[in-house]
């Protein structure tokens, strides 16, 4: 029986061209040997899997190789070469800072740098995972990175760039490496599986990259599992069988059912996605990855956007017809709110399936083009309808015009016990409209303008400031025991003054008492109008102006003085004591 080699090993990289997604940097590395321009110091960085220990293997082989190819890679055949394909070469160290990451062990590598190699020109040092180092390993490092002899290269690589110091990264030259791009991916698998001869479908291939994300490594280990899952043979669903992934024909028929406005057909669904053991927010965040899929295929310019299978792309192209902006829109929206509440809600069920029911609500009682022509009511003065132009349409706003007088004259009727102001009814030339005051600090013109319908009065009792006071002094009697205390201060201290035969005024000190006032006002007006026998009375409030003396700022001696003047024990206190003012 033979030892299984894993894809990620056997196919591992061992030269610059066959090196996935990273063409840039290869290219750099590739000018930079050819033209004799190698740094002292490299650092890879990058996610994992993406290839930074490979590039650094190829960069450590392709240095020493004795005759580089035209395309500036290593022969394979030379001496230096074979003893790195069969490693045993002595120019080339690896060192795992995981595991080496002590002072000691950096500074035993200092002391090999000394040494010239033995075959070829560079002794080359690859630390992989180095910001596992110490910082006292950091800094027994730096004077060596620095100043190497001529012979030494060193290749850094991390995963974690920022937990390497300031003093390490500014003697490198540093090497970004990006996340593999989905296509490129799927592109290395087809290759793999055509070498193992295994038959495998392109939606497939497409899955295992987007599970991989972004990691080449990644997806050869998840093809090697499902290889072994399924055989030589490897489909569609196997894939999502074996990596529980939910299939797109899921949110292909869940978006067809919110279309519909099919309610139980989209519970439906969700109830078998639960019943096949998937999450409610797995389910969530699928849908609004679809619905950004169908709006991505909405526009030509952003299709390139959507990393699908050839297959699954005509039918998101297909579906995206058929969706509005406005809906797709609309369902993102409400896919975000119910994952950001999903965590929060005690019945996550019922959070998913009121939002899909959301959803399918979407447009109900919403007119079409058609539907939104307008069209005219017309109203006779007895208010009855006489012409509709679209009969069909009409009913719903026509009886809402029909039922606008009687619904005001009722609201008069209502309020007019209680009114502050003169309610009026101005007629106008094409029907009857009312106006209506609710102001009860502020008069406007139209409430003074003479009309054809005026509201009956019953009391017009006159009254004088006597009786005013008297009534104002009654009603505090009555609110005193609801112990509002800030408006029964006001109220007993600022009595009403007949201004006119109809008219009282209040004047408050401020706007903060003008506040407190307003909450007690109708109250206040209605027993004035019930206990003076006149429904005319109208109570308005006016801010008592300051004068300059008054609003002038005063100094700490100022307020002493005035304090002092309302209480002559003030004045004792401060000679008893020889107190003096701090300013």
């Amino acid at each position: 029986m033979e030892n299984f080699v894993v894809s990620a090993r056997k196919y591992r990289p061992s030269t610059f061209d066959t090196v996935v997604g990273q063409q840039s940097i290869t290219g750099t590395l590739k000018n930079a040997i050819k033209n004799n321009h190698l740094a002292q110091a490299f650092l890879f960085c990058g996610p994992r899997g993406v290839g930074k220990t490979s590039c650094a293997r190829i960069l450590a082989k392709t240095i020493n190789c004795f005759d580089p190819t035209d395309n500036v890679e290593a022969c394979n055949k030379c001496e230096s070469c074979k003893g790195f394909n069969e490693n045993h070469s002595f120019n080339i160290h690896e060192l795992d800072a995981a595991s080496n990451n002590g002072v000691d062990k950096i500074r035993e590598l200092v002391d090999q740098v000394r040494f010239a190699p033995q075959v070829g020109k560079y002794n080359i040092y690859i630390i992989d995972e180095v910001h596992m180092l110490s910082q006292a390993a950091f800094n027994a490092f730096l004077k060596t990175l620095e100043e190497p002899p001529a012979h030494a290269i060193f290749i850094l690589a991390t995963t974690e760039k920022h937990k390497i110091i300031p003093t390490i990264l500014s003697r490198c030259q540093i090497f970004d490496f990006k996340r593999i791009q989905i296509e490129d991916i799927a592109k290395h698998l087809q290759f793999v599986a055509k070498s193992e001869n295994i038959e495998a479908q392109e939606d497939a291939l497409h899955i295992i990259a987007q599970k991989s994300d972004g990691a080449l490594r990644d997806s050869l280990s998840i093809f090697d599992q499902i290889v072994s899952f399924s055989g030589n043979k490897l489909d569609y669903k196997s894939v999502i069988d074996n990596l529980n992934i939910l299939d797109y024909d899921y949110f292909f028929k869940a978006t067809d059912a919110l279309l519909d406005h099919n309610i139980p057909n989209s519970l439906h669904i969700f109830n078998e996605i639960l019943n096949n053991g998937f999450d409610g927010q797995n389910y969530i965040n699928g849908l609004a990855q679809h619905f950004r899929d169908l709006l991505v295929c909405k526009d030509a310019s952003t299709l390139q956007l959507l990393e699908v299978g050839n297959n699954i792309k005509e039918k998101y192209q297909e579906q995206s017809q058929k969706c509005s902006n406005d809906f797709l829109l609309h369902c993102l929206n409400t896919c975000s709110t119910a994952d950001i509440n999903y965590k929060m809600s005690k019945n996550q069920r019922l959070l998913v399936e009121l939002n899909l029911m959301k959803m399918c609500g979407y447009g109900l009682g919403q007119n079409t083009e058609a539907e939104k022509k307008t069209f005219n009511v017309k109203l006779s003065p007895s208010k009855e309808l006489i012409k509709t132009e679209k009969p069909l349409a009409a009913p719903v706003e026509a009886v809402i015009e029909h039922k606008k007088e009687t619904i005001v004259e009722n609201v008069v009727q209502e309020i007019t016990s209680s009114a502050p102001k003169k309610v009026t009814v101005a007629t106008t030339s094409t029907r009857k409209s009312r106006t209506i005051s609710m102001n009860p600090f502020a008069q406007k013109d139209e409430d003074k303008k003479d009309t054809s319908d005026e509201l009956v009065i019953k009391n017009e009792q006159a009254f004088t400031q006597e009786d005013v006071t008297k009534c104002w002094a009654d009603f505090y009697t009555k609110m005193e025991p609801t112990g509002k205390h800030n408006f029964l201060g006001i109220i007993k201290s600022k009595i009403g003054k007949v201004k006119s035969e109809d008219i009282i005024e209040v004047t408050l000190d401020n706007k903060v008492q003008e506040e407190v006032f307003k909450e007690e006002y109708f109250d206040l007006l209605r027993f004035l109008r019930a206990n003076l026998l006149n429904d005319k009375i109208n109570l308005i409030t006016q801010i008592k102006k300051l004068d300059e003396s008054e609003i002038r700022a005063y100094t700490a001696e100022d307020k002493f003085k005035k304090m002092a003047d309302k209480n002559d024990s003030l004045m004792k206190l401060r000679d008893h004591f020889s107190l003096e003012i701090d300013y």
